[in-house]
């Protein structure tokens, strides 16, 4: 059994705060893709997209074009993993938002075809409170985003993704325990020496959400598990969710 580890609230990451040194923020932000693709965090966001999809059959879904929102995009890998991924659809359109420009401003630094991929719209906006009108998109997708909230924010954040979706939501975050801090310490101080991603990376593991206080989460925001996944070593999960009246994809 992985030893438990109580839920750190009212910490700060870097991330949180003043963004003044572009060259820290971008090497934060290639740090948090090479560990997206490494250690599974994009795979897992496209299982659950597919699962999700394919569950809905062909419920409010116009197949030949998926629209997703992805909240939090950070360095928007998840956003170009999405619409390169297999699935049933033809194509897939992302509408990409972070609350922070600044953070959209290095995605472009670090990957500049984004400010001309034609299947890709950067935009700023707060998940809390989305500038999209009720079913605006297919699905809402958030990763590593919900631990950065307090269980009311998380909450309310929960209910907006759902509020713009059509078929349901995807939320991908990591699962607190000690053995998963310590083992984020250490791979992190093995790969790079970006202070950010020192400091922010065993900290998000101390205020991450376990897979079952989402499940918690999720079942306050009217919503319900249609498909479950965990990463290598369960360090990392990710849930579609549907609304509790809706019959989703099945537990995965």
């Amino acid at each position: 059994m992985i030893p438990s580890m109580r839920r750190l609230a009212n910490a700060r990451e870097l991330l949180d705060g003043e963004l003044t040194d572009p060259e820290v923020l971008d090497g934060n932000l290639r740090d948090l893709r090479r560990i997206n693709r490494r250690f599974g965090g994009v795979r897992l966001s496209v299982r659950a997209l597919h699962a999700l999809v394919t569950g809905a059959g062909d419920r409010d879904a116009d197949r030949d074009l998926l629209r997703v929102l992805d909240v939090g995009a950070g360095g928007c890998d998840i956003p170009l993993a999405f619409t390169a991924a297999d699935g049933p659809w033809r194509s897939v359109h992302v509408t990409a938002v972070d609350s922070r420009p600044e953070i959209l401003d290095a995605a472009l630094r670090i990957e500049p075809a984004l400010g001309i991929r034609a299947e890709i719209q950067l935009l700023v906006a707060d998940g809390r409170s989305l500038p999209f009108p009720e079913g605006a998109f297919d699905v809402a997708h958030a990763s590593m985003v919900v631990h950065h909230l307090d269980p009311d924010d998380a909450q309310a954040f929960l209910r907006e993704l759902a509020r713009v979706a059509k078929l349901g939501i995807v939320v991908n975050d990591l699962e607190r325990g000690l053995v998963h801090w310590l083992g984020a310490w250490i791979t992190l101080h093995a790969l790079t020496r970006n202070r950010f991603t020192l400091h922010d990376g065993p900290l998000s593991v101390r205020r991450a959400y376990t897979r079952a206080e989402m499940r918690d989460l999720l079942a306050a925001a009217g919503l319900r598990p249609a498909g479950e996944f965990r990463g290598f070593a369960a360090h990392r999960w990710a849930i579609a969710a549907v609304p509790s009246a809706a019959h989703g994809a099945g537990r995965g």
